[in-house]
């Protein structure tokens, strides 16, 4: 390094000075389009695409109502509507990943998401997986309710016993005398801390948060006073059977616990068995981890429920489907739907005057297993209708959300409810 002072002229001090600022210049430069570039990455990996399909059964043609779409070892998925379509949104950096499709029943789909994209229109056949026989299960020791306590047994084996979170679109029709009054759809967020059964079985047990509201159309009719007034997903959480423990203790009910004709699911051998008398169960077990994967439950009573206006009402019927879904060897709900008839009757002259159904539906469309926050309560839904705690509605949030894809019956019951008037004028007598 030199020692000597070095004397520099005024012109060469201003090319020097020239000189830095431009490489600094000139750096800045190539490090905003380095963070420019890294910022395309970034935005390109949150773009998400969209697979648009409708299932079928390969031999009769028929759409498959409510299959599970999935991508293979991701917790994102949603399931059919009622003429098996869907529409399936996904981050786009997943399209070399496996899209899978599960009803019970029919065989695993599997294929590449990007092979699917282009396809139009894509219909995806579902193959029957054959049913297991008859001989097979009588050399089977098991009967049905050994499956059933089996499996009871394991529900904190083969359910989360530790904090999760979950996000889903529910949605809730009402009738009246067989006209839709009203409808409402959101979207929600789920925390559960475990699946321990709990001491009170009509005490909620999960946190519930209202993310947006889509649709909340009707609830101005007079009619929905003939409904539950409560927060109606609060109560729908409460018709899961697995979490809330919903099966009977007396040994004659596993007595008479009938086994049917094994079957599939999930690419899994799976028992399934019946109880028909008062109430109809069916119920779905993995046979590996006799993890209950699907349940339908339905009953008929004959009780009077609640009197209002001069009249009284008596539960029809009513019923549910609880199912599943396997993730990094835990099970966590997929959907849970719930269908109750009520009639209403005059106190007087016991005349029925009409018939209330509520058509309730909860599609979890992705799960995030040990989740670490939770949901406090100020952000907690409240205890009173959904359609009181509306939001402005957002397009941006609802163009990438995955729903329950509306079918022509849908788009004909909104157009019902938006017009104005006809209901109250054809209930005017009541």
């Amino acid at each position: 390094m030199p020692t000597s002072k070095q004397n520099f002229s005024y012109s060469e001090c201003l090319i020097f000075v020239l000189e830095m600022s431009a490489r600094k210049i000139l750096y800045m430069r190539n490090y905003f389009l380095v963070f420019l570039l890294l910022g395309i990455g970034i935005n390109g990996f949150s773009q998400r695409i969209m697979i648009s399909g409708k299932i079928v059964d390969q031999e009769t043609k028929e759409p498959l109502v409510y299959a599970s779409i999935g991508i293979k070892d991701k917790s994102i998925s949603t399931i059919s509507n009622l003429v098996g379509e869907f529409d399936f949104h996904i981050p786009a950096e997943l399209r070399n990943n496996f899209l899978v499709i599960n009803m019970l029943g029919f065989k695993t789909f599997e294929a590449p998401i990007w092979t699917l994209l282009d396809i139009k229109p894509l219909i995806i056949e579902m193959e029957k997986s054959p049913l297991q026989l008859d001989e097979v299960i009588i050399s089977d020791s098991l009967r049905g309710g050994d499956i059933l306590q089996i499996a009871l047994s394991r529900i904190e084996q083969n359910y989360p016993m530790s904090p999760y979170l979950m996000y889903g679109f529910y949605r809730d029709l009402k009738k009246v005398g067989g006209t839709y009054i009203s409808l409402l759809e959101a979207a929600v967020k789920i925390y559960d801390e475990n699946y321990i059964e709990p001491r009170n079985k009509n005490k909620l047990r999960e946190r519930v948060a209202l993310q947006e509201v889509r649709r909340s159309i009707g609830y101005g009719s007079k009619f929905t006073d003939y409904f539950d007034q409560d927060n109606l997903l609060e109560v729908l959480l409460l018709h899961n059977s697995i979490r809330y423990r919903h099966f009977p203790n007396d040994e004659s009910f596993f007595d008479e616990l009938k086994r049917l004709k094994d079957s599939y699911y999930d690419g899994q051998p799976i028992y399934i068995l019946s109880h028909h008398g008062e109430y109809n169960l069916t119920v779905y077990v993995e046979k590996s981890s006799f993890a209950i994967i699907h349940i339908e439950y339905e009953e008929n009573q004959d009780d009077r429920l609640q009197r209002k206006r001069g009249m009284y009402s008596k539960l029809v019927t009513s019923k549910r489907v609880n199912n599943f879904k396997r993730f990094e060897g835990k099970y966590y709900p997929n959907y849970i739907s719930v269908i109750s008839k009520v009639n209403w009757y005059d106190i007087k002259s016991e005349e029925l005057k009409f018939e209330t159904e509520l058509l309730q539906s909860l599609m979890i469309n992705e799960v995030l297993p040990n989740a670490i926050g939770r949901i406090n309560s100020s952000q907690k839904m409240k205890a009173y209708g959904l359609h009181f705690q509306d939001h402005p509605y957002n397009k941006e949030f609802w163009d990438n959300y995955n729903l329950i894809k509306e079918s022509p019956l849908d788009r004909k019951i909104i157009e019902d409810l938006e017009k104005n008037g006809p209901l109250d004028k054809q209930f005017k007598n009541n």
